[in-house]
């Protein structure tokens, strides 16, 4: 097939559209010498703290600019309207609308969640053990069934509402859940009596969502943040108490730090991970122990990271000590955890990242990557002796799933690619058996065979060969013209998986190329590929990028100017990068809660993420070179009069992480700067925050809008947009 022109591409109304302009009310400050100018600081709220627990606390002309800027750009992509009703029809074809997970086994019971059709949230269930396999009943209307928990129903009549955790109790009576009602990320924690199917009197506001039971299931763990909206406080709660006068587990005094919560897989400790990106400590508190007190596996030291597991009498402890800087695996008393008697299990195999670990009873399992690509392994305790899962294919991804027991013998892992739907397997870990128990599937039909998946290597520009993936039609004809959506993040050492996603298929269907660019600042191809891509390195991550279009374009993927670059959160922020650097490689850029304002917000530390962010980006607070190298890059502050391809950015009001004013100013800037192109377009979802709709349909509108967005950008564009 061939892709010029794009099915779908809606030609434009003859009419110019009335184009925002954000008032200048200038803000001068000095830092390190050097005067900042912002013309449009006005534009972040002063009680910023007060709208992300009450959007209608919006001051008003920020929300008149806000309305007016979603006005334009609905304007603008209103010809894309019947596209993106078909475009929302065909993703949601692809989703089983009464669809379930593959039930876990815990004690007498298999629990799992599952789809009403037409819900939008899921039911939290769970039905006896009949002695089947998991998969061998079908969990809708299952006689035996108990919906613990409705979480379509406890969103009726809600503008947001996002379920957290769910956790039930060892005892198996009640279940502990959360919810986010404002898209702030402040969860309430409730207690339910699964029997009664009502809810106890305990409330707990102001969480992270995440509950740990104690092992006698009067008691739980959870996370309050603070006033500055951090996680920074652990707290033990016992039912039928005040909160107020729960147990402090741990106050965390560095604003610079995280607190997270999970526990063991055994069972018997609560982890309090104190952490920021290359920097952590863990205390664990015995669950069985009612009155336990934390108790520090190893204190923190700058550039140590660690990560625990249990095992009879020991730790196993995921690290990159002594310099390891893809980690290894050591083991160590539990009754004397520290770090000088840690003994290597796992000897550190640089270009071997360690991903992750988990110990069942008898053995350890860890997930790795090596060239890319990743595999499970299962190491027998007792003898060593090791067997690994992995597939042979240019690109895949692999999920490892614990589930709820210690003492098994089996092993569950999900497995896809780009073009086969996930599987989800259990493992049997004696005789090396998969069985197969789920395939994703997709009610509108999809072939694996209609698709290719491809891994091809883009030269950067100090000679690194970045990895990337790819998806088109199998009947595509690879002469340059076809369109692109090119996806990139880069940071945090978060690698982005070669997984199958549904919503791509809309574009891959009309003859775009799907590509993923796995640039440094993720750990895609080991620990080494992440430092290269941060702090002092970081324009490594932004000309990575540029190198893979410019190789898909080289390679007859597509062409320069058919591009259209994708990404969220610190992935916006290499949006704005890449739309500074190489506008003209472009046809459109797609920034969805773009990190743009990336110099103003590091050198804020009243905002929830900024100290945290220090050992990722550097502190320009205290630090003028950190200063120098981040106003070199930060895509507010370089922007210039030039022309640059047309952008739609999408911003939340409530997001707590990367606030609605970055996506705002960086609008307001762009139009007020350059000297041609466009249009540029923002729209704000006024009613969520960093994940946009939690809705599992509502949230395709949002991507269909993207969509469309890409589709025109690539077709008939705008030309009677209005002057940007």
């Amino acid at each position: 097939m061939r892709s010029h022109p794009v099915p779908g591409a809606a030609t434009p109304r003859r009419r110019k559209t009335a184009v925002p302009r954000a008032e200048i009310r200038t803000k001068r400050t000095v830092v390190h010498g050097t005067e900042l100018s912002d013309d449009y600081d006005w534009l972040r709220a002063s009680n910023w703290k007060e709208v992300l627990r009450d959007p209608a606390a919006l001051p008003a002309d920020i929300r008149a600019y806000l309305d007016a800027e979603n006005a334009y750009c609905k304007a603008l992509l209103a010809p894309t309207r019947a596209l993106q009703r078909s475009l929302v029809k065909e993703m949601r074809g692809r989703i089983k609308e009464d669809d379930s997970s593959v039930p876990q086994p815990d004690g007498p019971f298999l629990y799992y969640s599952r789809y009403r059709k037409g819900g939008e949230h899921p039911l939290i269930c769970r039905r006896p053990k009949t002695g089947a396999p998991a998969s061998s009943e079908k969990n809708t209307g299952n006689s035996r069934e108990q919906i613990m928990l409705d979480a379509d129903a406890l969103s009726d009549g809600k503008d947001f509402f996002d379920l957290g955790d769910t956790a039930h109790s060892p005892d198996h009576r009640l279940l502990g859940w959360s919810a986010d009602e404002a898209g702030s990320e402040l969860h309430m924690i409730r207690v339910r009596d699964i029997a009664s199917g009502e809810d106890l009197p305990d409330a707990i506001p102001d969480t992270t969502g995440d509950i740990v039971w104690a092992a006698d299931s009067r008691a739980f763990a959870y996370v309050r943040l603070d006033a500055d909206h951090r996680p920074s406080r652990v707290f033990r709660h016992r039912l039928g108490h005040d909160p107020s006068q729960d147990t402090l587990l741990h106050d965390e005094s560095d604003a610079g730090m995280f607190v997270d919560i999970d526990e063991t897989q055994s069972g018997r400790f609560l982890l309090i991970s104190i952490s920021d990106h290359e920097t952590s400590e863990i205390r664990l508190v015995d669950l069985s122990e009612p009155e336990a007190r934390p108790v520090t596996v190893a204190p923190r030291a700058v550039g140590r990271q660690y990560d625990v597991e249990h095992h009879g009498d020991d730790l196993l402890i995921l690290t990159n000590a002594d310099g390891a800087e893809d980690f290894k695996i050591v083991t160590v008393p539990a009754a004397d955890p520290s770090p000088a008697g840690w003994r290597d299990l796992i000897p550190h195999k640089p270009g071997r990242l360690i991903l992750s670990h988990v110990c069942l009873k008898g053995r350890l399992i860890r997930l790795e990557r090596e060239d890319g690509l990743p595999r499970i392994v299962i190491r027998d305790l007792a003898t060593g002796a090791e067997s690994s899962i992995a597939f042979d294919e240019e690109a895949y991804g692999l999920g490892l799933d614990a589930g709820y027991e210690f003492e098994t013998d089996r092993l569950r892992f999900i497995y896809a690619s780009m073009a086969r739907p996930a599987e989800t397997y259990d493992y049997d870990m004696v005789t090396g058996a998969r069985v197969l128990l789920k395939r994703q599937e997709v009610p509108s039909g999809h072939d694996p065979a209609a698709y290719r998946v491809r891994r091809i290597f883009a030269t950067a520009k100090d000679g690194e060969q970045v990895p990337v993936s790819l998806l088109h039609r199998a009947d595509l004809v690879l002469d340059g013209s076809a369109p692109c959506l090119l996806y990139g993040y880069g940071s945090y050492g978060s690698a982005m998986s070669a997984s199958f996603r549904i919503r791509p298929l809309s574009l891959v269907d009309r003859g775009f190329v799907y590509a993923i660019a796995h640039v440094r600042g993720g750990t895609d191809k080991g620990r080494r590929w992440y430092l290269d891509g941060k702090r002092e390195n970081k324009r490594n991550t932004f000309t990575d990028f540029i190198a893979a279009g410019e190789a898909l374009a080289d390679a007859g993927f597509t062409a320069r100017g058919r591009i259209v670059a994708e990404g969220g959160s610190a992935g916006g922020m290499l949006m704005g990068a890449v739309a500074n650097m190489a506008p003209e490689l472009f046809a459109g850029i797609i920034a969805e809660v773009p990190f743009v304002d990336v110099l103003n917000t590091i050198l804020d530390d009243t905002l929830p993420l900024t100290p945290p962010e220090w050992p990722e980006w550097g502190d320009p607070i205290r630090d003028i070179a950190a200063f120098e190298m981040i106003r070199s890059y930060s895509p507010y502050d370089n922007i210039t009069a030039q022309a640059y391809p047309p952008i739609l950015a999408m911003g939340g009001l409530t997001d707590p992480r990367v606030t609605y004013w970055e996506p705002a100013k960086w609008v307001a800037r762009l139009r007020a700067t350059m000297s041609g192109g466009g249009p540029i377009m923002l729209h704000t979802n006024m009613e969520a925050g960093h994940g946009g709709s939690a809705g599992r349909f509502d949230s395709l509108k949002e991507t269909a809008l993207a969509y469309a967005f890409a589709i025109q950008a690539v077709g008939e564009g705008w030309p009677e947009a209005g002057s940007d």
